[in-house]
């Protein structure tokens, strides 16, 4: 999870870290020194290069598309909540007015509470007391005629639908990117741009321009992965839209 501040930061950092260690190892170690292993630099280098390619290009996709399967979670979630203040107007009162004003509460506590408390790392808990107070209106209801059955039956089903996607919402916003995963990625980033830094260049200038490119490119990869790696947190999440939406079409008549 990060700011846009922090990820400007972190590639800011790494750029001027890969230059740093550039002019520092042309001053331990000059180029021309250097120039004569280019050729077993250059196939590690390569392989690196690819390997790491790779794994940064599936890590980017990975957390991408958890980040798309959390956005269309959500839609369901609140297209759920939407069939189920519709169908309570074919229950009896007082099991539809009650089943309506909850699916208001829940909309309304779902944008106010539970996304502040998602972009926290918390667990929220006012949507999910709501929820089990849908379950307990649809459950008590007597039904007396075909339509109520037929209401209650499909009230029932959207209600299970919308506790399974919240049950999935609240996971998506509290699972990560294993440690071991990131240690991959940064020991990796360091690797191949010191394999990149102990190439013997004969144009010194020309050479620090493939460094800055090639580690703002790692940098760029690795704080985008950083900033979709949570769906619910940070600078780049999940919006809280489709509740939004939910909200209008239950104000309308």
């Amino acid at each position: 999870m990060l700011t846009n501040f922090q990820s400007v930061y972190i590639i800011v950092l790494c750029v001027a870290g890969s230059l740093l260690f550039m002019c520092g190892l042309n001053w331990i170690w000059p180029r021309e020194d250097r120039r004569e292993h280019n050729d077993q630099i250059g196939w590690q280098l390569t392989a690196l290069g690819t390997t790491y390619a790779v794994i940064l290009g599936f890590m980017l996709y990975a957390v991408w598309t958890t980040f798309g399967v959390a956005e269309v979670n959500v839609d369901l979630e609140a297209n759920a909540l939407v069939n189920i203040y519709r169908l309570a107007a074919g229950l009896p009162d007082p099991q539809r007015a009650e089943l309506q004003s909850l699916a208001r509460a829940y909309a309304d506590a779902t944008i106010h509470e539970d996304w502040p408390q998602m972009a926290l790392e918390q667990v929220p808990g006012e949507s999910m007391e709501i929820n089990a107070n849908m379950w307990r209106t649809l459950m008590s209801m007597k039904t007396a005629s075909p339509t109520e059955v037929i209401a209650q039956d499909h009230a029932l089903y959207e209600l299970s639908a919308l506790t399974q996607h919240r049950r999935t919402r609240i996971l998506q916003s509290t699972s990560r990117l294993p440690n071991v995963l990131w240690c991959v990625l940064i020991v990796g980033g360091v690797l191949t741009v010191a394999s990149a830094c102990l190439f013997g260049s004969g144009n010194w200038v020309l050479h620090g321009l493939q460094v800055f490119a090639f580690s703002l490119l790692i940098a760029l990869g690795l704080t985008a992965i950083a900033q979709i790696n949570r769906p619910f947190q940070g600078s780049v999440h999940v919006s809280n839209f489709a509740f939004l939406r939910a909200q209008d079409n239950m104000r309308m008549p």
